[in-house]
């Protein structure tokens, strides 16, 4: 065993010195090498080593870079060391998070880790919160627990009788709405079709004059950081709004969330904490490794009320048990990795790498339109959306970039627009490596569009 966990460090390390001289997608040869895993399950018992040595040779070359510094797709942060070093701990430890009794450890280091997000993003004192697999799942459990206490006020037990015959709940979203939250809805017998959408700005907000009448019965779900542009639904007002008439507020914010925690981005969170509840992924910009998504609600009884449950084999306890706040029941130790990075960084240093990536967000931005090139959004957060002339042409431009494999960012369309989306939320990134990055994308982009 030790001698295999010995070979395994070592080509952890010899992975982690690879990220910066090799592309950030993997070449054609590496996807091709995958074809080595293509056999049938051994009849016999294998070398342990002799496996390790396989998933290391083809495996590690075919992965995406993300935890690299030039990797700006899918608002995908990177893994700080502490969070690696935590990660092998925690999985060493083994721990299932379901309750107390099963993991002592997890259950407290999941309360202090809830408490300081809490502190840092300003919430209600009475707020909990818990640990997901990522966004889709914190959502869907902030909105069943909506569902729960809208349709109680109602006189109706929704987790003991269902849907069928119960009073119609109101919900609203955004145009901008993200598919996350549309996954959520579904899954919840909302329905997707019969959503109220509300129309949005030029940056993706919602416009809080185009709200229809809201009542006890109405549930809105908003935003806080676009996919695209990085904008902010305006929480007040809505909230406001919402609460003077006994609705629900619901705060999407899957990375936008982090803004909070800076004195200079702040402001454009304005009113958040007035929601009823709210989600975020720490695999975003906390930059803790797969997966990490956290859902908080204001309403502890709510919550508890929507995903708790029991049985006989099931011992009471007076201490957190964290299956009765989510949808799972066993789960991993996500809290190690969240605590260890929140204790490691502390307020000031997350704050410096969330203000630092959107610096270097405005870096790219500066960089592209002084090369004659088009930024699409105003770029207030860490998102910078470019296009590099009309759809076809832009098009290609993305695949040429990616195809350099000097770093990679995804492709998107925003408003209208085939677009290449930039998403800088990574700890490693530099202002050296946005200097490089740019060096790429305005030479590909310029030799594309000359060919």
């Amino acid at each position: 065993m030790t001698n295999l966990l010995q070979d395994a460090y070592q080509r952890t390390l010899a992975y982690q010195q690879s990220l910066q001289s090799r592309p950030v997608f993997p070449s054609p040869e590496a996807l091709a090498g995958m074809t080595a895993f293509d056999e049938a399950m051994p009849p016999t018992s294998q070398s342990p080593h002799e496996t390790l040595a396989l998933l290391d040779k083809y495996g590690s070359p075919a992965t995406v870079a993300n935890t690299g510094s030039r990797y700006f797709g899918f608002v995908t942060g990177g893994m700080l060391p502490i969070t690696h070093a935590s990660n092998w701990l925690a999985t060493t430890w083994d721990q299932n998070g379901a309750l107390f009794l099963t993991s002592p450890i997890v259950a407290k280091l999941e309360t202090i880790a809830i408490q300081w997000l809490c502190d840092l993003f300003q919430f209600p004192t009475q707020t909990v919160g818990a640990f997901v697999s990522g966004a889709t799942m914190a959502n869907f459990t902030a909105l069943a627990a909506a569902r729960h206490m809208l349709l109680k006020r109602a006189g109706w037990d929704v987790e003991s009788d269902g849907l069928f015959g119960a009073p119609e709940i109101k919900v609203i979203v955004g145009d901008e709405v993200h598919i996350s939250v549309l996954k959520a809805l579904g899954m919840l017998g909302f329905g997707r079709k019969r959503l109220v959408r509300v129309p949005v700005d030029e940056q993706g907000r919602m416009l809080p004059d185009q709200l229809p009448p809201l009542d006890s019965m109405t549930l809105i779900c908003i935003q806080s950081g676009n996919v695209n542009s990085g904008s902010f639904d305006p929480a007040r007002i809505i909230c406001e709004k919402a609460h003077e008439a006994g609705a629900w507020v619901h705060v999407d914010g899957a990375f936008g969330l982090w803004a909070l925690a800076s004195d200079q981005l702040a402001p454009l969170g304005d009113g958040i904490n007035l929601a009823d509840s709210w989600t975020t992924d720490a695999h975003k910009w906390l930059n803790v490794p797969y997966d990490s998504g956290i859902v908080f609600c204001k309403h502890p009884e709510a919550l508890l009320g929507a995903m708790s449950t029991n049985a006989a084999y099931l011992t009471a306890s007076q201490n957190r048990d964290s299956a009765n706040f989510v949808p799972e029941f066993s789960r991993c130790a996500r809290a190690v990795d969240v605590w260890a990075a929140l204790r490691t960084l502390g307020k000031v240093g997350i704050q410096q790498l969330v203000d630092e990536n959107c610096a270097c967000a405005r870096i790219f931005a500066d960089g592209v339109r002084d090369a004659g090139f088009f930024v699409l959004n105003d770029v207030v957060l860490n998102q910078v959306v470019v296009a590099f002339g009309d759809d076809t042409t832009t098009q290609k431009v993305i695949d040429a970039i990616q195809a350099d494999g000097t770093m990679w960012a995804g492709r998107t369309v925003w408003r209208g627009r085939v677009a290449m989306r930039i998403s800088v939320s990574s700890w490693a990134t530099t202002r050296e490596d946005v200097v490089i990055c740019l060096e790429a994308i305005i030479r590909v982009a310029k030799k594309t569009i000359d060919e």
